[in-house]
């Protein structure tokens, strides 16, 4: 009997969403899938049993490596796929440090994706055959911040995303339904575990984990 796997996909996009599921719901053995196209709906439905969560690197709630990075921090026995329009090496070699267990660029055949997320699914991690060698490590600066990112309780996380949006204190209460002061009390705790001293040098610091949006997202 086949093993039923459960699979999250994670995108913005409702037409790459809803293709990659269908495929996904017929080339892949026994999947479950289900669907997400915020970071907070993707958290809501994490559960013991997610088996893969198929990852974009540009959606609400999170940007660039720093969606990845929570998600390893939080759901450390969840393994997350990057499947993302950014298809340049050095995105693809930094996906993979900050914890990814493939990563499949949107311009994949669908029976390419469904190959590369069976490899996982059966233990194993997947990059495009063609991707070369990382030219430079890295950066330091970067792994550091993703550490100190990583520190930030689930709330805090959402206040910094909220913080590099350019939101007020006050918008975030209240798009928190919590107090200013509350909000107030969680940036002081950010900037401590970040160590810096201002939401600018926080907003910059963040910026290490941005990556360009993609071009064109389309799907074979």
């Amino acid at each position: 009997m086949q093993t039923s796997h459960t699979i999250i996909v994670a995108d913005d996009h409702p037409l790459f969403r809803a293709a990659l599921m269908q495929s996904l719901g017929s080339q892949v053995s026994a999947a479950k899938v289900l669907e997400a196209e915020t970071l907070q709906q993707l958290e809501d439905q994490i559960q013991a049993d997610i088996d893969l969560v198929l990852l974009d690197l540009h959606m609400p709630g999170a940007s660039g490596f720093s969606g990845l990075i929570y998600l390893r921090t939080h759901f450390p026995s969840v393994p997350v796929v990057v499947v993302s329009g950014n298809e340049q090496a050095s995105v693809i070699h930094r996906a993979m440090h900050f914890g990814a267990s493939g990563f499949i660029p949107k311009s994949s055949s669908m029976s390419t994706i469904a190959q590369a997320i069976q490899l996982v699914l059966d233990g194993g991690q997947w990059v495009p055959e063609d991707l070369p060698e990382a030219d430079q490590q890295v950066d330091a600066q970067d792994s550091q911040f993703a550490d100190q990112l990583a520190s930030l309780t689930p709330q805090q996380f959402k206040v910094m995303v909220m913080l590099t949006e350019g939101l007020l204190n006050k918008q975030i209460a209240y798009e928190l339904n919590v107090s200013e002061a509350t909000i107030k009390a969680h940036v002081t705790a950010i900037l401590r575990k970040l160590g810096v001293y201002s939401r600018t040098q926080a907003v910059i610091a963040a910026g290490r984990l941005r990556i360009e949006h993609p071009q064109d997202e389309s799907i074979n």
